[in-house]
């Protein structure tokens, strides 16, 4: 039963711009607005790599340096939706995006959140 479900990837050109949406269902919808929400992405035969971050009170953010002032978190707490705008994409950016949630930020980071979505990929060709 999936309770994150990613979507909005797509094949794009270096430069353009591309939104990503998590919705949260079930058991995750109803822990999503105490939650914190993140961002990972994955490159096959390497380990998943922090994005980005977005608390669920004072919807602090935090981002990677990679992806810092290109790309935006952002969530909906109502709709129990998470939002990842990003712009001026690169071919470096080119991964499966994921997103999970977690109340311990710690534990999260480190990718240890039981609530994970199944991935969209990001292609972005030069």
């Amino acid at each position: 039963q999936l309770q994150l479900v990613e979507s909005g990837g797509g094949l794009v050109q270096a430069g353009d711009s591309l939104s990503l949406s998590c919705a949260a269902s079930g058991r995750a919808f109803r822990s999503f607005g105490t939650y914190a929400l993140g961002w990972f992405r994955q490159v096959p035969g390497k380990e998943r790599e922090f994005v980005a971050l977005i608390l669920s009170d004072d919807m602090k953010t935090y981002y990677a340096d990679s992806v810092k002032g290109r790309f935006t978190i952002a969530r909906d707490n109502a709709r129990g939706t998470g939002y990842l705008q990003m712009n001026s994409l690169r071919p470096e950016d080119t991964a499966v995006y994921y997103c999970t949630m977690d109340w311990d930020i710690n534990r999260l980071r480190a990718t240890g959140s039981k609530y994970w979505g199944q991935g969209t990929q990001v292609t972005v060709s030069s």
